[in-house]
């Protein structure tokens, strides 16, 4: 069996900020139950032993998104992982990592991750400005608390990166937020677009333009490239995998290749998904408690959901930078915005630029 990668939401869509821009929160309305409760340990354990058999001794990804998943409370997490290594009994590799606005870690939890070798996502989309969305309730930016639990994180020894939500006003800030996660000793970045809810067509500085993208792509490559130069490397994610792409080497960044691949995405009370971004009824896969993962992946609707992505636009066949750029991606960007013409400013402008990489 290939390894088996899986993302779990063990806190549902359940929240304890209130992002202007929340993706899953817009998934989640498009569902007859909006949200479920916390992940019991009964759905957790019979996840993990079907899982584990499915990857019959290969390796297993457990990656916690939400939501936000430390809602689920550290009780939860200590039971995962404890389960995890009773149940493995043909010594598959396990990997963890969780996505959190990091607004819940303390010192038990910075030590947990540490504890158990978490690769952390850490939320925050720039300086005090650029962070203005993500904010708490209240109404108040939350950024002052993420930036102590990235301490927290220094202090316990906890690898981890930094996750920016691109927004219109981000990327056209996209200098100024780059040198300061470089101030801030950041060394792993990725920026993922914001979208639009489904079917929006909304225009405001949450959203970027294509002018905006093409933008910011073009100024923050060109700091990469510099700082590579330097021998002071940051990672950007997209970039990286850009690099390693113009290689001849395979991208490791979900919807880079240009299609959806075969992901399991399980909900606090075990319904499966194929994708993060459509945890919707019409994806409805099953319930983890009555299936297993061999008839998740070949259902008819896994299976379309991975053909519906396969088909390559017109404009895209005869472009001379599609080997790159894959038609724009990630399905769900492409749904929620056309950048294709920021593509071929930011291919144009800096292709030759990509020699100079040895990663």
């Amino acid at each position: 069996m290939p390894p088996v990668s899986l993302m779990i939401k063990p806190a549902s869509s359940h929240c304890n900020l209130s992002c202007e821009y929340c993706f899953y929160k817009d998934v989640s309305e498009h569902r007859e139950l909006h949200s479920h409760s916390i992940m019991s340990t009964d759905t957790a354990e019979t996840l993990i032993k079907k899982a584990l058999a499915y990857a019959d001794g290969e390796s297993v990804a457990f990656a916690f998104q939400g939501g936000e998943p430390t809602l689920a409370g550290l009780s939860f997490f200590r039971f995962f992982t404890d389960c995890a290594k009773r149940l493995n009994r043909k010594n598959s590799r396990i990997f963890y990592s969780i996505q959190t606005n990091g607004t819940l870690i303390d010192d038990e939890w910075a030590m947990f991750f540490h504890n158990e070798s978490f690769l952390v996502g850490l939320s925050l989309d720039g300086d005090l400005d650029g962070n203005k969305y993500r904010k708490k309730p209240s109404g108040q930016n939350s950024f002052y608390k993420i930036l102590m639990t990235a301490e927290l994180l220094k202090k316990f020894n906890v690898d981890f990166n930094i996750l920016t939500v691109l927004t219109g006003y981000c990327a056209e800030n996209g200098e100024r937020i780059y040198r300061y996660f470089r101030s801030k000793g950041f060394k792993y970045l990725q920026f993922i677009p914001c979208l639009r809810p489904f079917g929006s067509t909304e225009i405001s500085e949450l959203y970027m333009t294509s002018d905006q993208y093409s933008d910011f792509l073009i100024r923050v490559f060109n700091l990469y490239v510099k700082d590579y130069v330097r021998g002071e490397y940051t990672s950007i994610r997209y970039f990286d995998n850009l690099v390693r792409m113009y290689q001849g080497q395979v991208p490791e960044q979900c919807g880079m290749a240009g299609h959806c691949t075969h992901q399991f995405v399980c909900e606090a009370n075990g319904d499966m998904y194929p994708c993060d971004f459509y945890c919707t009824d019409k994806y409805f896969l099953g319930n983890i408690k009555s299936t297993d993962f061999a008839e998740i992946e070949n259902s008819e609707v896994a299976k379309s959901f991975i053909l519906d992505s396969l088909t390559v636009p017109e404009r895209c066949k005869t472009c001379k930078v599609y080997p790159l750029c894959r038609s724009g991606g990630c399905k769900r960007t492409r749904e929620s915005a056309d950048y294709c013409e920021a593509y071929k400013k930011f291919f144009d402008a800096c292709l030759p630029l990509f020699t100079v990489f040895r990663l």
